[in-house]
C-alpha cells in the first residue's frame, strides 16, 4: 500500500496536489524534496478537530522539519511550536507563532538561550533537569522576570519503538526520573523567579500503539495528584508527541482514537493539554525525488545510482530506516529487484536493499516516500555534496521554500588563515 495520499499516480504518473512531478524536475533539477500544502494542513486540522472537547494547544516539533514555509502554513492555521534550541525558537517567531504558544525543550539549554526565551515570554520551560531548574532561577531573576516551568518526567516506559529514539527510559538521557519527580518539584517551589505549573512527558518517536502512551500517562496523571497534595498548583500536562506515521504497513491509531485516550487518562485532572506533533503532522506530507545516474548491474545484484544520498536523508543509514521507494512514471514497466544507492562514498550510503521498483533507467525520476519529517532537517553537504532544495506546492502553484546553495556558497563558508 502507498501510505501517502497527497502524491498520487494519475495514468502511471506521479503527481503532487495538481502537479506532475516531471514538472518541477524539469525546472527544479534533481534532488529535491517536495511538500503538500495540503496533507499538512489536513493533518493539523485532524488534531485539532481530534482535541476539539479538550483544552489543548497543538505545538509543532519544529524539530521535524524547520522550514520557514511550513512553519508559516502551520502558525496560519493557529499552531504553537515545540522547540529545542535559541535557533527553532528564533524560526517559529520569524514564522508568525507567537511566543505564548512556544514550549521549550532539550537537554542542555544554555544561559544565552534561557535568557533569550524569557526575553520572549514563552508559555513554558519543560525542564530536563535540577542544574537547569537552577540556572533558569538565576536568570529569571536577574531580570525581573518569572520562568513557567514543567518538569519533563521520565515515566522509564518502554515506547517499543527504534532504541535511539525512545526517549523514556530510565537509561536515556532525557527528563527526571518520576521516583525524584516530587523532591525536584519542592525545590522548583522554593526558588525565585520560577513558577511551578505543569508536568511534561515524552517518551519516544514513531510509536504505533497507544499501550506504552497510555502507561506512561496512568503515571503521570498519578503524579499530578500527588504534587497537588504537595501544594503544586499543576494546570499544564503535556503529553509529548510521538504518534507515527504509515512507512510501509503499519496501522497507526486514529488522532481522535489518541485524543480520547487523552482525555481517558487524564480529563478528570481539568488540566490544560499540551500536544508535540512533529513526525505525524510532516512526515508523509513530503517526499524526495531523486533521478537514476546509472543502472549499475553487480556479480550479485542490480544497482539503482541515484543522484540523492545519505546527506539528503540520512534515516536508513542511521535508523535502518524503511521508505518506500516508488517510481515517479511507471509507464508500463515490470517491478524488478535493486538495491537503491546514493553516491556517497560510503558503503552505508543505501536507501534499500533487494527492493522492487518498476524497471529504471539513467535520467528516470525515483521518490522516496515520508520524507517530510527528519528529511531535509538532518540533512548535510558531506563530500561537498550541494543540500537538496525545497520545493512547496498548493494546488497548482509550487514554489522554492529553500534554495539550493551553489559550491561557492559551501565553500566560502571555509575562511582559510592569514599563514597559508
Amino acid at each position: 500500500m502507498t501510505p501517502v495520499t497527497y502524491f498520487p499516480h494519475k495514468n502511471n504518473e506521479m503527481f503532487v496536489e495538481d502537479i506532475a512531478i516531471s514538472t518541477i524536475a524539469k525546472q527544479v533539477q534533481t534532488p529535491f524534496y517536495c511538500y503538500s500544502s495540503a496533507a499538512i494542513e489536513t493533518s493539523f486540522q485532524d488534531y485539532q478537530n481530534a482535541f476539539s472537547e479538550q483544552d489543548a494547544l497543538v505545538c509543532y516539533a519544529v524539530k521535524a522539519n524547520s522550514n520557514q514555509a511550513v512553519l508559516a502554513t502551520l502558525a496560519k492555521l493557529g499552531s504553537g511550536a515545540d522547540v529545542v534550541s535559541m535557533g527553532e525558537i528564533r524560526r517559529a517567531i520569524m514564522a508568525g507563532i507567537p511566543a505564548n504558544k512556544i514550549v521549550y525543550s532539550g537537554v542542555a539549554k544554555t544561559q544565552e538561550e534561557i535568557n533569550y526565551a524569557l526575553s520572549l515570554g514563552i508559555f513554558q520551560f519543560n525542564v530536563e533537569s535540577e542544574p537547569e531548574l537552577e540556572l533558569i532561577s538565576k536568570v529569571a531573576s536577574s531580570l525581573n522576570k518569572t520562568a513557567a516551568i514543567a518538569f519533563r518526567i521520565n515515566p522509564n516506559v518502554c515506547a517499543q519503538t527504534h532504541e535511539k529514539i525512545s526517549t523514556g527510559k530510565a537509561e536515556n538521557k532525557f527528563g527526571v526520573p518520576i521516583s525524584k519527580a516530587r523532591v525536584a518539584y519542592k525545590q522548583a517551589a522554593s526558588l525565585p523567579g520560577i513558577k511551578v505549573q505543569g508536568v511534561d512527558v515524552h517518551i519516544g518517536s514513531q510509536l504505533t500503539s497507544l499501550a506504552p502512551f497510555e502507561e506512561a500517562y496512568q503515571h503521570i496523571a498519578q503524579l499530578v495528584v500527588e504534587l497537588r497534595s504537595d501544594g503544586h498548583d499543576i494546570s499544564v500536562i503535556d503529553v509529548g508527541g510521538g504518534l507515527g506515521i504509515t512507512y510501509l504497513d503499519e496501522v497507526i491509531p486514529s488522532k481522535k482514537t489518541y485524543a480520547d485516550m487523552v482525555k481517558a487518562q487524564l480529563g478528570h485532572l481539568n488540566c490544560k493539554i499540551i500536544i508535540e506533533p512533529g513526525r505525524s503532522l510532516l512526515g508523509n506530507a513530503g517526499i524526495l525525488v531523486s533521478s537514476v545516474v546509472f543502472v549499475k548491474t553487480g556479480e550479485e545484484r542490480q544497482f539503482l545510482l541515484l543522484d540523492a544520498g545519505m546527506n539528503d536523508l540520512i534515516r536508513p543509514s542511521m535508523y535502518d530506516a524503511f521508505h518506500q521507494i516508488i517510481a515517479v512514471n511507471k509507464g508500463n514497466n515490470e517491478l524488478k529487484t535493486y538495491d537503491v544507492v546514493g553516491p556517497v562514498c560510503e558503503t552505508g550510503d543505501t536507501f534499500a536493499k533487494a527492493r522492487q521498483v518498476h524497471e529504471s533507467d539513467a535520467g528516470d525520476l525515483i521518490a522516496i516516500m515520508s520524507s517530510g519529517a527528519y528529511g531535509a532537517v538532518m540533512s548535510s553537504s558531506y563530500n561537498t555534496r550541494m543540500l537538496a532544495p525545497e520545493i512547496m506546492v498548493k494546488g497548482h502553484e509550487f514554489a522554492v521554500v529553500r534554495k539550493r546553495p551553489s559550491y561557492e556558497d559551501i565553500i566560502k563558508q571555509d575562511i582559510t588563515p592569514s599563514w597559508l
